[in-house]
């Protein structure tokens, strides 16, 4: 009798076990669903917004340029709110002050476009930051494949926003301001999902509590955490310039506003794959140098192809865009994870990165427009992302190499956290 009460009650625990993993994967989803629609969904609407409220191709790159200088501004402080009040707390404050960026963002003006802009870039830099430390702290068997689901999850809804927003905007009569208040309707229900979190708070602070004892490595002195930010940088700038004026080019080369929305759906819907696969694959690896090497090689050949190659092939050099895209955010996410001792040390890097990283590429989107603004052409900002990719490279194989930060022995492959499920 007693020992099947007691089977009962094991039974029990691991399902209640299960349950409450599920309910944090399902969590995560829903918040990485928030983390690039918001921003998406703006390129396609570039040339809408600047004729309607009449600003200039620079200023129109502001819009995009906001939010990453509010994740260069906000993110060193994230892992220190983390601390204080909790992951789980911090990242819903986040998505409700997401909710209202969007609202007020969508309202008509320059001043609530540009307000709002910057409040849901603030947002986003919580969940951008706490995200990769989460993973770790939860999953620390599975950083490969639970980076590769909140990748798949972010950059899923990313495409989805980037081809719908015309469609939206023209085909339902509501405008770029209907097309880009419609995700507060996504951030709002992914609030009612990561209640359920709050009620982790205690364990999940005491756990941060004792990790931040160990954090006591200076990253800003670290050259592997340079490697490692200046690659995140390279690899956002890369992403935002194209989520920006991607249209843009592709209408001066004889494409609609319809058709070059869901070209640039294409690019990011082509990452998705390698966003799940690049991951687990790189958390088998004991260098990533090899992965590298295959998404300089894309991005190179997608922007030369842009820039030389026949229109003809237009499709073909997107693809191949989205897919060394995909292969760098897969690995300058994994490197957080790989290049650090514990949770908190994610954290501290995530939000170093992220700081410095999203600086760097804040002034890609606004530069791009001002190139274009003086020479009236994009020959001269697509050299700029070819010289870009070049530097991709370079800080990518210091990025890569089998080191974590604090560590001056190589780390056995055997002992690398990530594993394939």
């Amino acid at each position: 009798m007693n020992s099947c009460i007691q089977s009962n009650r094991q039974r029990g625990k691991m399902m209640s076990t299960r349950s409450a993993v599920w309910v944090v994967i399902v969590g995560i989803i829903f918040i990485a669903a928030n983390l690039r629609a918001p921003l998406t969904s703006v390129g396609p609407l570039v040339g809408l917004i600047r004729d309607d409220v009449h600003i200039s191709n620079t200023l129109a790159g502001m819009i995009t340029t906001l939010p990453l200088l509010a994740f260069a501004l906000f993110s060193p402080i994230v892992p220190k709110l983390g601390r204080k009040f909790g992951v789980e707390v911090i990242i819903l404050i986040s998505i409700i002050l997401l909710t209202f960026g969007v609202i007020l963002r969508s309202l008509s003006g320059i001043a609530t476009l540009y307000i709002g802009t910057a409040v849901l870039g603030l947002a986003i830099s919580v969940s951008n930051v706490m995200l990769p430390s989460l993973i770790k702290r939860e999953f620390p068997e599975r950083i490969g494949l639970m980076t590769g689901v909140y990748s798949v999850s972010m950059n899923l809804l990313g495409a989805i926003a980037s081809g719908i927003s015309v469609p939206i905007a023209v085909g339902l009569g509501v405008g770029w301001q209907g097309a880009l208040g419609i995700w507060g309707i996504l951030s709002l229900a992914s609030v009612i999902f990561w209640l359920p979190q709050m009620k982790r708070r205690n364990r999940e602070t005491a756990t941060v509590q004792n990790q931040s004892a160990d954090s006591s490595v200076n990253l800003w002195r670290s050259p592997l955490a340079w490697q490692v930010t200046l690659f995140m940088g390279l690899q956002s700038t890369f992403f935002y310039v194209l989520i920006t004026w991607l249209p843009e080019i592709l209408k001066q080369q004889g494409t609609s506003s319809d058709q070059s929305g869901w070209l640039l759906s294409i690019m990011q819907l082509a990452l998705l794959p390698f966003t799940f696969v690049v991951p687990i694959i790189a958390g088998r690896m004991s260098s990533q140098r090899s992965l590298v090497t295959i998404t300089t090689i894309l991005l190179l050949m997608g922007t030369l192809g842009l820039l030389y190659g026949s229109s003809n092939f237009i499709v073909w050099w997107i693809i191949m865009l989205g897919i060394g895209g995909g292969f760098a955010f897969s690995l300058s996410m994994m490197f957080f994870g790989l290049r650090t001792e514990n949770a908190q040390q994610a954290a501290e890097l995530s939000g170093m990165a992220q700081s410095v990283g999203y600086l760097l590429a804040a002034i890609g989107p606004t530069l791009f427009g001002y190139l274009h603004d003086v020479t009236d052409s994009w020959t001269v900002p697509l050299l700029l992302l070819v010289c870009a990719s070049i530097l991709l490279f370079v800080f990518g194989l210091g990025a890569a190499r089998n080191r974590s930060i604090g560590s001056k022995a190589t780390i056995p492959p055997s002992t690398i956290p990530p594993k394939a499920m």
